[in-house]
């Protein structure tokens, strides 16, 4: 694959930046793509792997060697047919997937793995500027219908394929925009909604039916989708935040996460002021912003803060600081555990490790500093690891706004899931096997964060594809979906 002695002649070369001083100043996507001669000199650097452990990194089975040997001999429209073969959206993960396959890479036991992740999206974005992506409407309808019940990457790649088997699919999604977590949890200068808007309206191409601000659960029963629909597909997403029980967390400026980028996404739309927070408009301007948990969405909290001219940005995180450079001989080709400094921290963070916080400060119910802790993790009796206070290392920050980024608990039970009446597992997903994603309940189906808990965009994807399939068996007795 690729040139056969590629990756001994070509130094790896990804994407660069727009600086952080511009950049912080707007919401755009600040990425710059290569220019072509060095995009195919990239993808000569794929080895001939005897077995290309790229594969196993990459969730929605994309045939990474594949397509990068055709980029390499410049057939980009069926390396675009090939890596849409098995991942619908490949713009969105070509922004925002954190690439389990380059870790993956034989490359990356010397640090230099093939830049999958930038080829991949050049190829999509290439694709949609030639014209190749058009609508695949079926030669022949079922006259099966279903209904998908949320509109983030899972329940728009289940409904994608389904439309594409010939069912008539309705996907019904809460908010008055497609996307989910796409739309409203990812800031705009990581991935642009005109991506999704533009997928949005190839899927009504091929026959989608997108109902917009209905609820099911509260403006639309379960009992009238079973009864109007074949079949019907749980793919809400994993929506209900872990919050953090301390003294003060009902004080003005602590909110959760999603409240803080959904508004900010809202206002980069165009839409009016929104009031979403109990004290009406979330902002950052000026303020010292403390930001708890450490993971991507924490990172986008981040940013969002930098463009709103935040005073200073400090983010908290529970776990002790990660080595710099993973062990290659231990994990690889596993997705390793090594510090990663995102964009979002290159434009201007404090970030801290093993802190704990304890108790919100502040006067006449508006925060103003908070109370923490080192804590350090200890083995303790039977061999369970118990987390510990470090004595004597009690401090104080002052924080005018604390977002709360510590992920999710899974879905929200009241409403959709509860009238279901599904069975769930034991952390409160819905409960639904990789054979067939079927509940226990015999025409409902559950796919994406909603059965697995919260995870990737690209985790997404896969269930959604493998989903679908499962769905077009229950319909037709067989499929000729891809899983």
């Amino acid at each position: 694959m690729g040139k056969i002695t590629g990756f001994l002649e070509i130094e790896r070369q990804d994407r660069g930046y727009e600086k952080p001083e511009e950049r912080v100043h707007n919401y755009k996507e600040f990425i710059r793509p290569l220019p072509e001669d060095q995009i195919t000199q990239q993808a000569a650097r794929c080895m001939d792997c005897g077995i290309p452990f790229c594969h196993q990194g990459c969730p929605v089975n994309n045939m990474i060697p594949d397509w990068n040997n055709l980029v390499y001999r410049e057939q980009w429209r069926t390396a675009s047919e090939t890596l849409h073969s098995t991942n619908n959206f490949p713009e969105f993960t070509g922004r925002v997937c954190p690439a389990p396959c380059e870790a993956s890479c034989t490359l990356n036991i010397i640090d230099t793995p093939v830049t999958i992740k930038t080829i991949e999206c050049q190829i999509v974005d290439r694709a949609w500027e030639e014209g190749w992506l058009q609508p695949l409407v079926p030669a022949q309808r079922t006259g099966k219908t279903v209904a998908v019940v949320g509109s983030g990457p899972a329940g728009m790649a289940c409904a994608q394929q389904l439309a594409r088997a010939g069912h008539s699919v309705t996907l019904f999604e809460k908010a008055d925009r497609i996307g989910g977590l796409l739309r409203y949890g990812i800031p705009d200068f990581k991935m642009e909604k005109h991506h999704i808007d533009r997928r949005v309206r190839q899927m009504e191409a091929e026959g989608v039916v997108f109902r917009t601000g209905v609820e099911v659960g509260a403006g639309v029963s379960v009992d009238q989708l079973l009864a109007d629909y074949d079949a019907v597909v749980m793919s809400g997403g994993a929506e209900q935040p872990r919050d953090l029980p301390i003294e003060g967390r009902e004080m003005d400026g602590i909110h959760f996460a999603m409240d803080f980028l959904t508004q900010q996404n809202k206002r980069v739309a165009g839409d009016p002021e929104v009031k979403a927070a109990p004290d009406g408009t979330i902002s950052a301007k000026g303020k010292h912003v403390v930001v708890i948990g450490g993971g991507d969405t924490g990172s986008d909290c981040v940013g969002t803060s930098n463009r709103h001219g935040a005073a200073s940005v400090t983010q908290f995180e529970i776990m002790p600081q990660p080595p710099a450079k993973e062990n290659k001989l231990l994990v690889w080709p596993d997705w390793p555990l090594k510090l990663r400094t995102s964009s979002s921290h290159q434009e201007g963070c404090e970030r801290d490790w093993s802190v704990q916080t304890k108790r919100a400060i502040g006067n006449y119910g508006k925060i103003e500093a908070l109370e923490c802790v080192r804590v350090e993790w200890q083995l303790g009796d039977g061999g369970k690891m118990n987390l510990v206070e470090v004595p004597g290392s009690e401090f104080t920050i002052k924080a005018d706004l604390v977002l709360l980024a510590m992920g999710f608990t899974g879905p929200r039970k009241p409403g959709f899931v509860e009238q279901s009446g599904v069975e769930l597992d034991g952390r409160g997903n819905v409960k639904a096997p990789l054979t067939n994603y079927q509940t226990s309940k015999p025409k409902i189906f559950a796919c994406g964060d909603m059965r697995r808990g919260q995870s990737l965009v690209v985790w997404a994807i896969r269930e959604g594809r493998q989903c679908a399939r499962g769905v077009d068996e229950f319909l037709m007795g067989s499929s000729e979906l891809p899983r």
